[in-house]
């Protein structure tokens, strides 16, 4: 299980980085493509919680021994959503107005 979770994770993340690179065809916005490019990385950050969950404090992984705490734990969850945030804001404060810019 423990591997199979983490393979998913990383194949969400891969994912992730493809519909996000590619939300943008022909200098426009595909929203549902950038919607499921946000959807497959809260799924990946809510992936890696639940091995936190599991995993922490065995021994399996320095990286997730780290997260020996709920507070830390919670962490994994407010950075995902940190990273989200940041990544909208970048695409609707900069991205869209310079498509629109190039459409003019």
């Amino acid at each position: 299980m423990f591997y199979l979770l983490i393979s998913v994770s990383i194949i969400f993340f891969i994912i992730h980085v493809a519909l996000l690179l590619t939300s943008f065809p022909q200098s426009q916005l595909a929203r549902t493509r950038y919607f499921y490019s946000h959807l497959t990385l809260w799924i990946t950050g809510i992936i890696v919680f639940v091995l936190a969950l599991l995993y922490s404090g065995s021994g399996r992984s320095s990286f997730l021994d780290y997260f020996d705490s709920t507070t830390k734990k919670v962490i994994i969850l407010g950075f995902t959503a940190a990273l989200s945030l940041v990544a909208h804001s970048i695409v609707k404060f900069v991205v869209v107005p310079m498509l629109g810019k190039n459409h003019s």
